[in-house]
């Protein structure tokens, strides 16, 4: 209601049901797109994070620690070890060869966790272009890495 006042006020009275009705759709499709890329990532980077029983809702970025931290925990082998750091070569190489308008919208949007706005405002273009760029990475990041057998 509040973007329906703010950009369309000026509008006659008989529009305004049509624009309402418009920009609450466009509303709940993109709360949905970001839903849908959210767990996406979170599927996939939940797979470095042993499995634990207490925190159901945990976000695995927290609990991922960094080397040489203090409280570190011992991987839990040499072969996961391996296997995630080879993982993550994967991730970072599909991630380089995306193009460069594509891999910088990627990385401010999702590992800056910088929102559409600021993304767009960062990159000089609009929120719709940040938005398409972001996808297209999603979809080609998704399809090179089921293609090298890495299931999201």
């Amino acid at each position: 209601m509040l973007r329906l006042a703010e950009k369309y006020g000026a509008n006659p009275v008989d529009e305004l049901p049509m624009l309402f009705q418009r920009i609450l759709q466009n509303a709940i499709r993109d709360w949905f797109r970001r839903q849908k890329v959210r767990s996406a990532w979170t599927t996939l980077l939940s797979a470095f994070v042993p499995k634990r029983d207490d925190a159901e809702d945990a976000d695995p970025l927290d609990t991922l620690e960094a080397e040489g931290e203090p409280g570190t925990a011992a991987p839990s082998g040499p072969a996961e070890e391996v296997e995630r750091s080879q993982i993550v070569e994967i991730i970072e190489t599909e991630i380089s060869r995306l193009p460069p308008r594509q891999r910088e919208a990627f990385l401010l949007r999702y590992w800056e966790e910088l929102d559409v706005a600021e993304t767009a405002a960062a990159m000089g273009c609009s929120q719709g272009s940040v938005k398409t760029h972001c996808s297209r990475a999603t979809h080609t990041l998704a399809a090179a890495l089921k293609a090298r057998g890495i299931e999201l």
